[in-house]
């Protein structure tokens, strides 16, 4: 049963589609492995007042799920909207961490305060890479990871590295390969690379 003011899961792709955030071809995620969709969502938040039902369901969501939050961390770049805007809705401190050399960390004056209770949000979970890059940082700093939550959770039982329950405004069941086990029809299809993973 829906809860009154959430969004139902056709509606919401229907603002996927409309906004081209889903996209199909043949795409190298930012995890390596390889899939025929990709969720770009920064397409959806490039559209603020479509974005702002979904953003409102998560936070909801989220709100239910824990019941006390000191600190959201986003991963940039894909978090930093949807962190900044679930933040806003759960008056919440938002930061967001980046990666220098291939890896996390945190810059402009952020900190993760020792014993603080964080959330970690991203805008996509596929296998939980980026999100468990952020548990490092949080650990480093003597604080707690309470939870993980993401606007699309495209994760599967096989690619999932998180262990815990991811809190999403959506799930979506898209397979995904790896370089050496791709089917014939995916092959045929030229690469492209999204995301933003490999900027240095």
């Amino acid at each position: 049963m829906r809860t009154k003011g959430m969004l139902s899961h056709k509606k919401s792709l229907n603002i996927l589609k409309k906004t081209n955030a889903l996209l199909e071809g043949h795409f190298v995620l930012s995890s390596g492995l390889h899939s025929s969709k990709y969720i770009q969502c920064a397409k959806l938040l490039s559209y603020p007042h479509l974005a702002k039902e979904i953003c409102t369901t998560l936070a909801k969501k989220i709100k239910k799920n824990f019941k006390s939050i000191d600190l959201i961390l986003a991963p940039a770049m894909g978090g930093i909207i949807i962190g900044y805007e679930v933040g806003r809705l759960l008056k919440k401190e938002t930061i967001f961490c980046e990666r220098i050399h291939g890896k996390f960390v945190l810059r402009r004056g952020f900190k993760i305060k020792k014993g603080s209770k964080v959330l970690i949000l991203e805008d996509v979970i596929t296998t939980g890479k980026s999100s468990l890059e952020c548990v490092k940082l949080i650990n480093k700093s003597k604080a707690k990871t309470i939870g993980f939550a993401s606007i699309i959770d495209r994760s599967t039982k096989k690619s999932l590295r998180i262990k815990k329950k991811i809190i999403s405004h959506m799930k979506i069941d898209v397979p995904t390969f790896k370089k050496n086990n791709l089917p014939k029809n995916l092959k045929n299809i030229p690469i492209t690379i999204p995301g933003s993973r490999f900027i240095r």
